[in-house]
């Protein structure tokens, strides 16, 4: 076992952690301004192409990085550092898209990997969030193409998107994922809701009525729109995990700082003991959960993922990391900001937007307690032994 970086991580840390700080100084504007202008956008573009880490999920030959799993993840975790939500900026093509034929490969993956067009994914409603089994969107058939129509909510990006991966039923076929474009007729922004964080993007609600599409709009074929779906929310579930450590870092790096400068009392608060307290419990959520993070990471990389019991067990163990590390990540950054007074109740303060931010965490790509669940039946279907011991060398 060989828990230390290799020169190839080392420099990927470096080269995410370079284009974090060169990111950075946009964060006070984007509070202010509740987002970016054009202009600073185009401006970041051209820093993530200049540091070679854009759509690091995506093959080098489709206009990716082309990083592993465990690459990723340390990538996401430096770039979890930012606020505002700005590690949105350094794009990510929704994994789904890998399914794509060579046709939707070049209409679509190919220049969402370089940064020429932009996804979301639509698949939660107003009646159907953690059980994405009960939506009520339709693709019906239509000769050869669907007519869509229906609803999704908090579709983030939405609003920079021009093309939208959406789940709808099809009667006759089952849940299908669509590729549909935004400047359709039928396609509209219902409204964009105003969250407790200030995110880069927004998280539009869509409707779609009587849009039509070819046959050629089907993403993976009638019928696979729950498996792309599980394999979407295996991905994001363990960057989430990375991300989440990355901003917890950040806000015990701000506070240990903040600590070590602040006199009350004769004493820096570094030197009170309830103030070591929170520090020491703070750096082990981070180093246990980064630790994780990593782990199951490197699992991905190693796995068979052509077995479906494999593809299982990285499901829960990818919703165990979710879990631990949001929760955790939560916990620091209430500690940090109240290790910040009043300060740290401040806008203006990066621990404050941290604080804020980290709470969607615990529900966006299925809920705590939904990753509960996963766990537990995985649990009662599969045994325990999966999910707490190292798996073996093949």
């Amino acid at each position: 076992m060989d828990f230390a970086y290799s020169p190839r991580l080392a420099e990927l840390k470096q080269r995410a952690a370079d284009l974090t700080a060169k990111i950075m100084p946009y964060e006070d504007q984007c509070e202010r301004e509740n987002g970016l202008p054009p202009e600073a956008h185009a401006a970041i573009r051209q820093e993530v192409l200049a540091s070679g880490l854009q759509a690091i999920n995506t093959p080098v030959e489709w206009g990716g990085s082309g990083l592993s799993v465990l690459e990723q993840v340390v990538v996401q975790d430096e770039l979890g550092k930012l606020t505002n939500a700005l590690w949105d900026t350094v794009w990510r093509p929704a994994n789904p898209l890998v399914h794509a034929t060579p046709e939707q490969r070049e209409r679509y993956l190919v220049p969402d990997a370089r940064g020429e067009r932009r996804d979301a994914v639509a698949i939660t409603e107003a009646d159907a969030g953690s059980d994405p089994s009960g939506i009520a969107t339709t693709a019906v058939r239509d000769g050869d193409g669907f007519v869509l129509n229906g609803e999704k909510w908090f579709v983030t990006v939405g609003d920079a998107a021009d093309f939208l991966l959406v789940l709808a039923n099809v009667p006759d076929g089952g849940p299908t994922m669509f590729l549909v474009d935004t400047d359709l007729p039928g396609v509209r922004i219902k409204r964009v809701p105003r969250y407790t964080h200030t995110f880069v993007y927004e998280h539009p609600e869509f409707t779609f009525s009587d849009v039509r599409l070819g046959a050629d709009a089907v993403l993976g074929g009638v019928g696979q729109g729950y498996e792309l779906t599980r394999d979407w929310f295996t991905e994001e579930r363990l960057m989430i995990g990375a991300r989440t450590i990355g901003a917890a870092e950040r806000a015990l790096t701000l506070a240990t700082d903040w600590a070590r400068e602040r006199v009350q009392g004769g004493v820096p608060l570094i030197e009170r003991q309830l103030i070591q307290g929170m520090i020491a419990d703070s750096v082990v959520d981070i180093a246990t959960n980064r630790a994780l993070t990593h782990q199951v990471a490197w699992e991905f990389d190693q796995a068979d993922l052509s077995d479906p019991a494999v593809r299982k067990t990285l499901h829960a163990k990818a919703a165990t990391v979710k879990l631990a590390a949001s929760e955790a990540a939560n916990r620091v950054a209430d500690r940090c900001q109240q290790i910040f007074g009043g300060r740290g109740y401040m806008r203006e303060y990066p621990v404050e937007r941290l604080w804020r931010e980290l709470r969607v965490d615990r529900i966006w790509e299925g809920t705590s307690e939904i990753q509960r669940l996963v766990i537990a039946n995985h649990v009662a279907k599969r045994g325990l032994s999966s999910l707490v011991t190292f798996p073996e060398a093949r």
